[in-house]
């Protein structure tokens, strides 16, 4: 018997160094010490709170999705990230989109960032291109994605508004902004561009590999904002030449940060453990490429509006072409650059003070490429 209780005793402790190996090696190479890259990494000085909340919009329908019969309103579960008091209200809003068979958690790390520097970030599993979407994660229903955003400002201001509500005080409706992922980062473009989904309220939106090669210039006219385009130049699910690359000509004042090796996969927070692979976008495609359904390239620009809008019938998505796929950076030090990326982003835009913000656009366009060796900037007025 105690031969038996010392094998499962051995097992046991291998099971948990194998755990322990695999939660805490392969850490990424740290931003070197007191540069401003490794000063922005760190928590604001704000207290974050978080709460759980199902946003109901019972004006708008959720389509029938396979097997899935649809409901007369649309659901979705979210999160709300926010400063721990009021005090110092109120904050910018920002409101993260999920990518493609997705959830509202992948950007929890940047939601938490922004929280510590005093935003509100709301972010909500969309009803019907979310990881356990009913009847299947279904991409199409990115076009009503730019109303859920609409209807998510409109809550959350109303509640910044009523008296005894979590974020009484908190929202400062001249200062909102927008960001997401892969789809989600579509549906960012969306809902700052589109002539007809576009929000006015927006003041700053920033795409993370998000798909652009359906948008030609003229799409970028119907609105006039800043717009930063932050992609991996080795990503197997949104092709960088045909999407990120373009976006300095294509956007008035558009701006591009390129990171060099970076995955698609990997800008995701859940995507961390995969700093083991050697390409995350291995796991990305494979997920991806079971649950889109029809052919990639199978054309729904019309979903999207006619052609005079902007919207171009015969771009290709180009989806997991590549093979084999390159070596990505370490997962982790991916997370880091999309942090300070994102965070310095609105500080530009949003930061209460003016000097704050000229730092911050410092940052951006000048001093983190030097910093950050995988890190390139370009923007539209250098063409």
């Amino acid at each position: 018997m105690r031969k038996v209780w010392r094998s499962v005793a051995v097992a046991a402790s291998l099971i948990l160094a194998t755990i322990l190996v695999l939660a805490n090696g392969r850490q990424p190479q740290p931003f070197s010490a007191q540069t401003d890259a490794a000063l922005r990494l760190q928590p604001g000085p704000l207290t974050v709170l978080q709460y759980d909340q199902t946003f109901i919009d019972p004006s708008r329908p959720t389509a029938a999705n396979g097997d899935y019969a649809g409901e007369a309103a649309r659901s979705m579960e979210g999160t709300v990230w926010h400063p721990g008091s009021a005090d110092k209200g109120p904050y910018p809003l920002i409101v993260y989109s999920h990518g493609f068979t997705s959830n509202r958690m992948g950007g929890a790390y940047l939601a938490e960032q922004l929280a510590s520097l005093g935003y509100v970030v709301v972010a909500v599993n969309y009803p019907l291109t979310n990881f356990e979407a009913p009847g299947g994660p279904n991409v199409k229903d990115v076009v009503n994605q730019p109303a859920d955003i609409s209807f998510l400002i409109d809550t959350l201001i109303e509640a910044s508004k009523t008296s005894g509500e979590v974020l009484e005080g908190m929202v400062d409706e001249t200062r909102i902004g927008v960001t997401g992922i892969s789809l989600g980062g579509m549906t960012t473009t969306l809902v700052s561009f589109h002539p007809d989904m576009r929000d006015p309220r927006i003041g700053a939106a920033l795409s993370i590999a998000g798909p652009t090669a359906t948008f030609t210039e003229v799409f970028f006219t119907h609105a006039k904002l800043p717009f930063l385009m932050l992609a991996g130049d080795i990503d197997a699910l949104v092709p960088y030449a045909s999407n990120a690359a373009p976006v300095p000509a294509k956007v008035a004042g558009g701006e591009l940060i390129t990171v060099s090796g970076a995955s698609h996969t990997g800008f995701a927070g859940p995507a961390a453990p995969l700093r083991w692979m050697n390409n995350p976008d291995a796991l990305g495609c494979w997920m991806v490429m079971n649950r889109i359904g029809e052919a990639p390239d199978q054309s729904w620009h019309n979903l999207l509006g006619a052609p005079e809008l902007g919207i171009d019938y015969d771009a290709k998505a180009g989806l997991c072409e590549v093979e084999p796929l390159p070596e990505a950076m370490n997962v982790l030090r991916q997370q880091m650059i999309t942090s300070v990326v994102v965070s310095s982003f609105f500080q530009s835009h949003f930061a209460p003070t003016g000097k704050v913000r000229e730092a911050a656009q410092e940052f951006l366009s000048d001093t983190l490429a030097r910093e950050v060796g995988e890190v390139n900037y370009r923007n539209s007025v250098e063409l």
